[in-house]
């Protein structure tokens, strides 16, 4: 697990199995169940393949200043691991971190 000092947020990286696999383990891996949350995702506008550090951080800053209590969810970081997709000009830097619903007379 890795964590982004710069939103806090912790990530993990690898892909999906099925719950029952018994497959090899590469080394330095581990198996690991998640439990399920929300999360909100955001994308960064198209990028030249070259300018990807600068597409990132430009998204992070979005993300520091974002106030998802305004929508009636507040940051859950402890609730999972964040995400990020592999950084590709066309289609913008994504990256998303896990929200909790506030109790509606919070809000």
């Amino acid at each position: 697990m890795n964590q982004n000092t710069n939103t806090n947020t912790v990530f993990v990286q690898g892909v999906e199995v099925p719950h029952d696999y018994t497959g090899e383990i590469p080394e330095g891996f581990e198996l690991i169940d998640l439990p399920p949350c929300k999360m909100l995702v955001f994308q960064g506008q198209p990028f030249e393949d070259s300018k990807f550090g600068e597409a990132i951080h430009e998204l992070w800053e979005v993300m520091k200043s974002y106030k998802p209590e305004i929508y009636g969810f507040e940051w859950a970081d402890e609730d999972g691991p964040g995400f990020q997709l592999a950084p590709m000009g066309y289609r913008g830097y994504i990256e998303a971190r896990p929200v909790r619903l506030l109790n509606r007379k919070q809000i």
